[in-house]
């Protein structure tokens, strides 16, 4: 048996590792969009390295775009067999696939208007119409369930706590005669989150993938949320009369921004400013995560007793329009804006940032990891001009940033995910989903935990197991 990794090598995006076994099965774990790796991205998402015609199943740890956002692009290419998830990531993967294709057909569009007579026109990535067969392809697996993939592979997702339907994935895989167990963290959550359920303990394995992306960091405490927000809100809104722009992901980190300022609204601190999210696949996001309660934890399903919509506060809209986005930005009275992506390297929050960023009364704040390379990486990292819209844009605005709130675990959450093994039965752990720097340092953490063997694959490197 062989696995091999075609994304989310020494990266934090494009997670896809591919498992070969003897008899020429081929499973692939996860099949991620290559996100904000510069120049390189968009070869990167066109060749595979491996031919998606002859893969038998993908297993999906969840929705997020780096985790499935080529699923189609693989359909497209040739892949015919099932893609395994939970029901809760079935319901993301759509809208979230949905909302990547229309981008790429949009792109495409644009891109071939400027074509000249002779030259190729450009193909979008994938289309609608691919995520539809796609979608045809899912076979939903509830957790703790021992789902028989074939004879030779069993799978079993346990709750990995990191956005709603998130799995670690778990397979029991006999090849002659002999039970080989693997692992695969997807993303692990925070134990503690505001909204969800923390990660499930596992079975025993042979062999771990495991996800690096805040190995090296630890996050503030989880309490102080609420107050940074309020803090915040205050000075740019009420004493500066600006403007806070806050990219955030539509699934995950802006339903955690409207919980902590509906607390705000409960405790009668909220500010009395106009509260936008602008992004349609935020919208769709959030009722998602309403219609799946069973994923929240106690203190959620507590809150509910005395508030039956945890999410929605004074205030508060949803955009959905482009003229209603673009009356916004207009506007200059202040007020919060929440909108996608959380890397804005796209959508509709660069317009927001390009139309603040100019004046020291707005604030662009960041709630969360930003890839060094992407526009949102370099304003936390104190640029103090960027290139947006080909143009030059000096950064005036005030750059603020809570980094507490991360769906990812930091470095005691990824080794708490690994207490329930024993080091002296794992053969080898692989560190994927991250920065090489990052994850040297977290290498030898998990050494120090008593692991011995802990390997930082790099791209299109190939293991024997």
């Amino acid at each position: 048996m062989k696995i091999a990794f075609y994304g989310a090598a020494r990266a934090v995006t494009g997670s896809k590792h591919l498992i070969t076994l003897n008899n020429g099965t081929q499973l692939l774990l996860d099949c991620g969009l290559f996100q904000g790796m510069g120049e390189v991205t968009d070869g990167l998402n066109q060749r595979f390295g491996f031919d998606p015609a002859k893969l038998s199943y993908v297993v999906l740890s969840h929705a997020h775009i780096d985790h499935c956002g080529l699923l189609p692009r693989l359909v497209a290419d040739g892949f015919e067999g099932q893609i395994f998830c939970t029901p809760a990531t079935m319901d993301l993967a759509r809208i979230l696939m949905m909302d990547s294709a229309k981008i790429h057909m949009q792109d495409a569009e644009y891109a071939n208007r400027h074509v000249k007579d002779g030259e190729t026109s450009e193909e979008p990535l994938y289309t609608d119409d691919d995520v539809v067969k796609t979608l045809s392809q899912f076979k939903v697996v509830e957790y703790l369930e021992d789902y028989e993939i074939d004879p030779r592979i069993t799978l079993r997702f346990t709750d990995a706590g990191h956005i709603i339907g998130s799995s670690a994935v778990h397979l029991r895989i006999i090849e002659d005669g002999k039970e080989h167990r693997i692992t695969f963290s997807g993303d692990v959550g925070r134990y503690g989150d505001l909204i969800l359920k923390s990660p499930q303990t596992y079975p025993q394995a042979d062999y771990i993938l495991m996800e690096s992306t805040y190995g090296d960091s630890l996050h503030k405490s989880l309490e102080p949320i609420e107050e940074s927000l309020l803090e915040i809100i205050n000075h740019t809104c009420l004493i500066k009369k600006g403007k806070v722009v806050i990219p955030a992901f539509s699934v995950g980190r802006t339903q955690e921004l409207l919980y902590a300022l509906n607390g705000l609204e409960l405790k009668n601190k909220l500010p009395d400013v106009p509260y936008y999210v602008d992004s349609p696949l935020s919208l769709q996001a959030t009722e998602v995560l309403k219609n799946h309660p069973e994923a929240y934890n106690n203190g959620v399903k507590q809150l509910m007793k005395i508030d039956d919509d945890v999410f929605s506060f004074k205030g508060l809209k949803f955009i959905e329009s482009v003229q209603e986005s673009k009356a916004v930005n207009e506007d200059t009275r202040p007020c919060v804006i929440i909108a996608s992506s959380g890397m804005a390297e796209g959508g509709r929050v660069r317009h927001h940032i390009r139309n603040t960023i100019g004046n020291q009364k707005n604030t662009i704040l960041m709630v969360g990891y930003a890839d060094p390379n992407s526009l949102a990486g370099q304003l936390v990292a104190g640029s103090r001009t960027v290139w947006m819209f080909n143009e030059e844009y000096d950064v005036v605005a005030d750059v603020r940033s809570i980094q507490s709130m991360s769906a990812h675990g930091d470095y005691e959450d990824l080794l708490h995910f690994l207490e329930c093994q024993d080091p002296e039965q794992v053969k080898q752990i692989f560190l994927v989903h991250g920065e090489y720097e990052v994850q040297q340092a977290f290498a030898q953490r998990v050494r120090d935990a008593g692991f011995k063997n802990v390997t930082i694959p790099e791209y299109r490197q190939v293991y024997e197991l």
